[in-house]
């Protein structure tokens, strides 16, 4: 070894070893005499000082070295004189007297700085030079979280007994919602394996094997667009287990996401046990299934009350079974005029674009008889209007929000209200981590383009059992034993009791307009396994970059992925994709047709 010591282990208890490190120049100040030196490793940072006196031919050759550069020293740990000492390093109480030097290797200037966080530096030259980018402190700490987090997983679950078993990268092309990476293969021409988008298939598969407790850290493929919580090669937790309902499935998850909070991050945990919140219950208060529930300003419906005032646009939509939702927002009430005008503006331009029409407002007068300000007050009664005030909470200076408009809309601009209001108004704290779960999705969606029903999760989730009756003749009222745990606004996990019985499979084969010998060619290696004593089983798959990027606080996936895509699914630092040769296309029996546009 180079080193007889990493740059952060040492404290006052070393004073007076002599010991080795490497590593690299933070940074440096040349003081004369003295040269001191930040020398950085991946666990810490010692300083290191070079004396002119006692080391002449070191100080020398110090004063050549610049930041980046690799280097190793010898030297004796000394104890900081009083009032010297760093409180910000772990190694602060102590400095490496240094006796001898040698550069192990130069560099050339960064970039960017290694060691200092600049603000706004430009994403595509981090990611061009994504391993002087990791060299720095975010990106370490962000890694090393990870690290930690993976590890206690497997701890986790080896320690109630389930097996990490790997499956297939190179698999079978089969609708799972979104669009494969293609393989293809040499030696079968004109045949192609699939990059799987997950492993689903294949850990049911495990439990008709008999494991009953599987698990994998497992690299999973989408090729759909891009956004700051997606990347088209991702990391997820992909679980399953035998004999066991939904409960089981999320009481072993909440326990594990509780213990990660707790002994491996600094986060804070909202709620403790999590909420369980219905889909339905979800999207009527928040417009989503996956709600940030840090903050309140959830939706009420008025509909009742706003059907019997005098505002036309309010009584036409209650009649024709639309709905009217208002948030109330504490404080904006009390701006001026002018001040409320102009927010009115912004936010009905940001609701329009969400798909509404308009958007009506109440500012609630701070003292006990001032007016009411907005134009549709006078459409409502006092009468009505204490009546509202009571179905919403109305406190002294909030300011009401209205939408009303086909359900979906408004769902769409509930959302979009609440996330705005939350950031503009800072709501959030990035330390907090709310943990929900919404259960009690509807099974199916009903495709009109396509003129059939679409699996709401995929298309091995369980109906409830109560709910089979009606799977033939109303499967839109058919829930599924779905359950997503959604944590700050992201859904970080997605599961379901899964179906076992081939006749049931079958059906929801039709109904997604998979035809028997579709189904089979497709999944005929499911639905044959399936007669050989499948059990009741379920699983769950947490995305392992999107729980990471909420409990390290950072804006996208990005941040905690050693080597990402950026958003548009490229590698600027490699070049990928990237251009093959005629050979290699002729092996795989390839042919581009058409030009190819270089980007």
């Amino acid at each position: 070894m180079l080193k007889t010591h990493t740059c952060g282990e040492l404290r006052a208890e070393h004073a007076g070893q002599e010991i080795t490190l490497a590593g690299w120049v933070h940074r440096w100040r040349d003081q004369g005499g003295l040269v001191f030196f930040d020398l950085r490793d991946r666990w810490g940072i010692a300083q290191l000082v070079i004396n002119q006196e006692t080391a002449p031919d070191t100080h020398k050759k110090a004063k050549e070295v610049r930041n980046e550069w690799v280097i190793q020293v010898k030297g004796i740990v000394r104890q900081r004189p009083a009032g010297m000492v760093n409180t910000n390093i772990a190694t602060g109480a102590i400095e490496v007297e240094v006796t001898d030097l040698v550069v192990l290797n130069q560099a050339k200037t960064p970039p960017f700085y290694i060691n200092k966080d600049e603000e706004n530096l430009d994403e595509a030259l981090r990611m061009k030079y994504r391993y002087l980018d990791l060299r720095r402190e975010r990106m370490q700490k962000n890694l090393i979280l990870r690290h930690n987090v993976i590890r206690f997983i497997r701890n986790y679950l080896s320690d109630r007994g389930f097996m990490e078993i790997e499956t297939p990268v190179l698999f079978k092309t089969t609708p799972e919602g979104a669009r494969d990476y293609l393989v293809p293969s040499r030696v079968h021409p004109g045949k192609f394996y699939a990059l799987p988008q997950s492993p689903q298939q294949l850990k049911q598969l495990l439990m008709v094997a008999g494991y009953e407790r599987y698990f994998q850290i497992v690299r999973c493929f989408r090729d759909e667009d891009q956004r700051g919580d997606r990347q088209p090669e991702f990391t997820q937790l992909d679980m399953e287990m035998s004999f066991v309902g939904r409960h089981d499935v999320m009481e072993l998850i909440e326990g594990m996401m509780i213990a990660i909070v707790k002994n491996v991050t600094d986060r804070e945990l909202v709620f403790d046990p999590f909420p369980r919140i219905s889909y339905q219950e979800a999207m009527e208060k928040y417009g989503s299934d996956k709600p940030d529930i840090r903050y309140d300003m959830a939706a009420v419906d008025i509909s009742d009350i706003a059907g019997r005032s005098g505002f036309s646009v309010f009584t036409s939509n209650v009649a024709a079974g639309k709905p009217v939702k208002v948030i109330r927002v504490p404080n904006l009430g009390a701006e001026s005029g002018s001040q409320l005008k102009k927010l009115h503006q912004e936010l009905e331009e940001l609701c329009k674009g969400a798909g509404a029409k308009g958007l009506a407002y109440m500012a609630i007068p701070t003292e006990e008889n001032g007016e009411v300000r907005g134009p549709i007050g006078k459409f409502f009664p006092t009468e009505l209007k204490l009546e509202l005030f009571d179905a919403v909470g109305v406190q002294p200076g909030d300011l009401l929000l209205f939408v009303s408009d086909d359900r979906k809309v408004v769902y769409n601009v509930v959302d979009t209200l609440r996330r705005h209001l939350a950031e503009t108004l800072n709501l959030t704290d990035p330390k907090q981590v709310a943990f929900a779960w919404v259960v009690d999705f509807p099974l199916f969606e009903w495709n009109a383009d396509e003129n059939r029903w679409d699996p709401s999760h995929h298309l091995f989730t369980s109906p409830y059992p109560e709910d089979l009756h009606m799977l033939e003749t109303e499967p839109g009222k058919v829930r599924g034993q779905q359950y997503d745990l959604v944590c700050n606004g992201y859904e970080v996990a997605g599961g379901s009791i899964r179906i076992h019985d081939r006749a049931i499979q079958e059906i929801v084969f039709r109904l997604i307009g998979q035809n028997v010998e579709e189904a089979r060619h497709k999944f005929g290696h499911m639905l044959e396994a399936f007669e050989y004593g499948a059990p009741p089983h379920g699983g769950i798959a947490p995305g392992i970059d999107r729980l990471l990027m909420l409990l390290a606080g950072e804006p996208n996936i990005r941040e905690v992925i050693a080597f990402p895509k950026t958003q548009q699914a490229s590698d600027l630092m490699a070049g990928a994709p990237s251009d093959v040769t005629q050979q290699q296309l002729d092996e795989l029996h390839i042919a581009i047709v058409g030009e190819v546009e270089s980007k």
